[in-house]
């Protein structure tokens, strides 16, 4: 789906292409990639390798078209992986900027509601590519907030868990972490390429680019943070569930042996050899009372020594 969007004191949809407005293609169909390669002759291989969703961060020149590919984050509806990074890809040449993503993005929709709400002008297409850059960044910072929430919740169920659901969702979490990790490594080497194109150097706002730079590495040692926490955790808490295992093992086992007393009593009184107590009325009460004296003996002992 594509749409245009024009730049005037905030962004405003437009119903076809004019010269210097934004081509923002989401999920983009095959009508889609011929308008794109057709009409706005954009190179077809630029296309393909956007749609790559392994394709690492990068730009790339090609007769005068630019090709930028950046890492955003992205919200999945599969709870096996709830948060990972997917490739965005900025093509422009002129007067002609696009932008595509195989892939629904909450970044999006909120970066234009953010530039419409500030009545920000774009000045130029790296401009442009700054901005989301930052949006970008700031949407990781978001997402991480959602992870450590994420974490918080498994940790208080793996407290008193034995069993290894928890544990694997702080594994996922921690893929997600490398995906981050990795993604945001990446868009840090595209900003200083960006930053060494000679012949556009002066022509950034370097207060902007100041920005990018502030929020992509606090994003970055946000997410060093919660992956060193999210290792020692796991560690911790692999260990905690198997002494919690334990102990209920333990628990099991002093009631076993609570129990096979007066099995043990009643099995020496019951065996068919003559005893002292076999033509005595209270021969039954006498073997009950053995049989709890010694159980009770064994839990003042078990609890003595904290074992129970």
């Amino acid at each position: 789906m594509k749409s245009f969007i024009k730049s005037s004191n905030g962004f405003s949809n437009i119903d076809h292409w004019e010269a210097n407005c934004w081509v923002n293609v989401e999920c983009p169909t095959a009508a889609d990639k011929v308008y794109l390669i057709d009409d706005l002759k954009i190179p077809e291989s630029y296309i393909n390798d956007i749609e790559d969703v392994d394709e690492r961060p990068r730009i790339e020149l090609e007769k005068g078209w630019f090709l930028i590919i950046l890492r955003v984050p992205y919200k999945s509806e599969d709870d096996s992986l709830p948060f990972s990074t997917i490739p965005m890809g900025l093509i422009f040449k002129g007067d002609v900027f696009v932008s595509v993503c195989y892939y629904k993005t909450e970044m999006l929709p909120d970066f234009i509601h953010y530039v419409n709400r500030k009545g920000h002008n774009i000045l130029n297409n790296f401009d442009l590519v700054l901005k989301l850059l930052l949006s970008s960044s700031v949407w990781f910072l978001k997402y991480l907030k959602q992870i450590n929430q994420r974490i918080k919740l498994a940790e208080n169920q793996l407290e008193k868990s034995i069993k290894n659901e928890e544990l694997h969702a702080l594994l996922q979490i921690e893929k997600c972490m490398v995906f981050f990790t990795t993604s945001l490594k990446g868009n840090d080497i595209l900003i200083h390429k960006i930053k060494n194109i000679k012949y556009h150097r002066d022509t950034y706002d370097v207060e902007l680019l100041e920005d990018v730079e502030i929020e992509l590495r606090q994003a970055q040692e946000t997410t060093n943070i919660y992956s060193d926490i999210l290792r020692g955790m796991m560690g911790a808490y692999a260990s905690v569930i198997s002494n919690n295992l334990n102990i209920i093992m333990k628990q099991l086992t002093s009631i076993s042996i609570v129990l096979m007393i007066p099995t043990l009593v009643a099995s020496l009184y019951g065996m068919n050899v003559p005893n002292s107590l076999q033509n005595s009325a209270w021969g039954f009460w006498i073997v009950i009372l053995i049989s709890f004296v010694f159980s009770l003996s064994v839990v003042f002992l078990f609890r003595f020594k904290r074992w129970f």
